[in-house]
């Protein structure tokens, strides 16, 4: 019987949603409101769960609490295997994200799918995936964790391509899935290698067999490089970037979150949890992947103009920042990002949702199914007529921008500094802050970009404006509920200071006490953070109100033409637009001579290999089964076998007229046997 509290809440939080899943997927469709209740009970209370535990660890305030339960798994003797579960601060932090934003989803989507074909399948899909999200956190070992990566795989296919009926929904769920499975087979090979030398999945084990050099060298760069490969793929990372914005084709609230606070941060969730096996080449990995793809994403996200497209592309952009944060040293500060942008990032896929939502009323008030209502193109004005989800967006704007006084300055703030920190002292990697700096230039100008051209400035489509109106309060009261969230003070407490990090998080989750071992850099990098902090911070501004000075400039007042500016910028501009041509270039140089591949393999198999040798030795075996049946039959079977029952049988017949009954016959035949004899003795 399992005694500890957090134990025992934690395996409730886990296995609730499970429940709800399987009733939902049996019977939901039978059940009063085709069930949501059911599955909006299960999340709601392992949300209070999640809270008690939160509340518990801030009055605690303990900074080394840890709890873990395992069993065995598989016993065979020498080789046996455990998994378990592991409560610590980080573990009750990730599990009040998941539960509060997978609460929010299950609210919000009541009305957002309301009268869906599928609503019970949706509810029960959500089910599941809460469960997976929660097992990943709550693994103390690689393969447990393993096994809720693949579960949250395809837990996302379903919820991705829920309105499988649309072919781009369909290919975009095939699309996340199998780019998954590339960064999960380098998942798989490190969790082996790891295991192969310490003989152990669990993250105690390893970090001891790791310190007692068990494995080392290039071996470790090697296995932590795997491991990162699956958080490549989770989290979107450049060149598995490919598959999250297509994923904006399932439902709006499985977009915040999946792939706004959940899924994509597992693999963020993933490389903090590992990082004390990271070597300094495999972080050096690390850092240019996330650097690349903060800048790169954000580069994309500017000349966007499907507002869900826009925020698929930033989430990519801040994944990046994550794992930059990671691969230069500050894996607290990444955590504190994931925390922070959870929140933002799921309300603006809210506010786009509900954007959304009014844009789908108004063009069936006006019977036009021609619009694309994801279009910012055809928006504008709303913010009158939309005045919660405008407000309530705005502030997580504010966030994911950097600007003071909100929550995105402040776990922003501690990325750039420690990616700062890191230059510093790694001259020649001095690109890391420029993708860093630079990308935060980007996200504050096509973000204030995207809410002027929604909710400023005259309606593109002025006839819709009567029919737009605010969304139901299912909808905007977890628009609200994140929006306040996103202000700085949740963070800081119980210290007010709006311009430093220092608070209950920065308290509760702290780097190492000891250099991370085979990186005695690790350590000194992130001491080297708090002393970059202040030229980290006014840069940090710097950049923050110099791209929203520009949109405003080019989306507000119109000072500067943004038709003048995409002329002038040309093939930078159609590069961008056209996400440079990445499906484009896979399609034609990796997909197709796959295919292709694929197809002469499958001809040779099929035309020559089975034709030539598989039928060829069919043929010639059924030739010899004809040959050793004519000598079986004829020979074997007529001369041999048959024939010796012939003869037995002649005999046999013979023999009868022998066996008359009649004794005198029989006296004669003993008589002329007694002559037979005598006279063959006389001879």
């Amino acid at each position: 019987m399992i005694e500890n509290i957090y134990i025992q809440n934690s395996l409730i939080i886990l296995f609730l949603p499970l429940v709800a899943f399987v009733i939902q997927i049996f019977i939901g469709k039978r059940l009063p409101r085709q069930g949501d209740w059911i599955s909006i009970s299960a999340i709601v209370t392992t949300l209070i769960l999640s809270l008690y535990m939160f509340v518990s660890m801030l009055q605690g305030y303990d900074s080394n609490f840890t709890q873990e339960w395992s069993f065995k798994w598989i016993n065979m003797g020498s080789f046996v295997v455990e998994l378990g579960v592991l409560v610590d601060n980080v573990t009750i932090i990730m599990l009040t994200v998941v539960t509060l934003v997978s609460t929010c989803t299950h609210i919000f989507s009541t009305k957002y799918l309301e009268g869906d074909i599928r609503y019970s399948r949706y509810f029960a899909y959500l089910g599941l995936f809460t469960f997976s999200m929660n097992g990943i956190v709550l693994s103390n070992n690689l393969m447990s964790m393993y096994m809720f990566w693949e579960l949250v795989g395809v837990s996302s296919y379903l919820l991705i391509g829920h309105w499988f009926e649309k072919d781009s929904a369909a290919n975009a769920s095939k699309k996340a899935f199998l780019t998954n499975r590339v960064g999960d087979i380098g998942f798989f090979i490190g969790i082996m290698l790891i295991f192969n030398a310490i003989g152990s999945f669990a993250f105690t084990d390893i970090f001891n067999g790791v310190s007692a050099g068990k494995i080392a060298g290039t071996t470790l760069t090697f296995a932590g490089v795997g491991l990162f490969l699956g958080a490549m793929g989770k989290s979107s990372q450049f060149p598995l970037h490919i598959w999250l914005p297509d994923a904006m084709e399932g439902p709006t609230p499985v977009s915040a979150l999946m792939h706004a606070a959940t899924m994509v941060a597992a693999g963020v969730y993933l490389t903090f949890r590992i990082f004390p096996l990271l070597t300094p080449d495999a972080l050096l990995v690390v850092a240019y992947i996330g650097g690349i793809t903060a800048i790169f994403a954000a580069s994309i996200a500017i000349t966007q103009n499907d507002i869900k497209k826009v925020l698929a592309y930033s989430t990519v952009s801040q994944l990046g920042y994550m794992i930059l944060a990671v691969g230069t040293g500050v894996y607290t500060a990444a955590f504190f990002h994931l925390l922070t942008h959870a929140m933002f990032k799921a309300n603006l896929f809210y506010g786009s949702g509900s954007v959304i939502h009014a844009m789908h009323h108004a063009l069936h008030e006006k019977h036009d199914h021609e619009t694309d209502p994801q279009d910012m193109r055809n928006m504008g004005g709303f913010r009158k007529s939309m005045p919660i989800t405008y407000w309530s967006m705005l502030l997580s704007t504010m966030a994911i921008a950097g600007v003071p006084l909100f929550s995105g300055f402040l776990s922003k703030d501690a990325v750039l500094a420690g990616t700062l920190s890191f230059a510093q002292q790694n001259p020649n990697h001095f690109l890391l802050p420029v993708f860093g700096f630079g990308a935060a230039a980007i996200t504050a100008f096509y973000m204030f970009r995207m809410m002027f051209m929604t909710f400023h400035g005259k309606s593109n489509m002025p006839d819709l404006m009567p029919d737009i109106h605010e969304s139901p309060k299912e909808m905007v009261g977890p628009l609200f509920l994140l929006g306040t969230l996103s202000l700085y003070i949740w963070y800081t407490l119980p210290y007010l200071n709006p311009f430093s990090t220092h608070g209950w998080f920065t308290d509760l989750v702290v780097p190492l006490d000891s250099a991370v071992p085979g990186n005695p850099t690790a350590k000194a990098i992130d001491d080297g953070a708090h002393h970059a902090h202040h030229l980290a911070m006014y840069l940090s501004i710097g950049v923050a109100f110099a791209g929203i000075g520009l949109s405003i400039l080019m989306y507000l007042t119109n000072v500067l033409s943004a038709k003048n500016w995409k002329s002038r910028f040309g093939v930078l501009y159609d590069l961008s637009l056209n996400k440079y041509y990445f499906d484009e270039n896979y399609n034609k140089y990796l997909y197709q001579p796959t295919l292709n591949l694929a197809r002469k393999i499958a001809w040779i198999d099929w035309e020559l290999y089975d034709k030539y040798f598989i039928n060829g030795f069919g043929r010639v075996t059924s030739w010899l089964s004809k040959i050793s049946g004519k000598l079986d039959f004829d020979l074997i079977d007529q001369i041999l076998v048959d024939g010796s029952a012939k003869i037995a049988n002649l005999m046999g017949l013979a023999l009868k007229k022998v066996q008359s009954g009649k004794i005198q016959n029989y006296l004669l035949y003993v008589t002329a046997s007694v002559i037979i004899l005598m006279i063959v003795q006389s001879f």
